[in-house]
């Protein structure tokens, strides 16, 4: 497969960015998903440019660490995608420093950390990580105070680098 081209709507656009920064966003990584077919894999990643996938994984990262944590995270196979990328490389880039250094933080402890974590397990033995591994309680902790600031930073970023992201199309 090779890189396609995404099409947003402008209306679509217009309306989310209204509703807000959340909403902007995932208006492009619906769109990403939707031309994907609904899964980021290595036959499909490369359909997506690098800033595409950036804010997809983004997005990914932000819902598997607001719903359980850096360790949900790792334990749910995100660890390589994340870590050992340059996912924090790019959100430095794109002027999320502190949240660069909070993936390079966490980066440190999935290396020491991930193998552990994901091993197959059931709820219980899932819950217990939470109680095993109390190092990630503070990056988990520090993302929530700073994820509404980081999709703030990445929202003005695509805003402002929209044919990075995709092709504006009026409907």
């Amino acid at each position: 497969m090779s890189q396609t081209k995404i099409t947003i709507s402008d209306a679509r656009l217009r309306e989310a960015a209204e509703q807000g920064m959340d909403e902007f966003i995932q208006v492009f990584t619906d769109r990403y998903l939707e031309v994907i077919g609904g899964e980021l894999n290595a036959e499909t990643m490369s359909m997506l440019n690098g800033e595409q996938i950036t804010l997809l994984a983004y997005i990914m990262f932000r819902d598997e660490v607001m719903n359980g944590g850096f360790i949900q995270l790792i334990h749910n196979g995100y660890g390589p995608f994340i870590f050992e990328n340059p996912f924090a490389k790019a959100m430095r880039l794109m002027g999320a420093k502190p949240f660069s250094k909070l993936v390079y933080e966490g980066r440190a402890l999935y290396e020491k950390y991930g193998a552990e974590l994901t091993t197959e397990c059931n709820e219980q033995e899932f819950m217990e990580l939470f109680e095993r591994f109390p190092e990630f309680d503070d990056l988990d902790d520090e993302f929530i105070e700073m994820e509404e600031q980081v999709t703030a930073t990445l929202a003005c970023y695509v805003d402002e680098h929209l044919e990075l992201f995709g092709e504006i199309v009026k409907d």
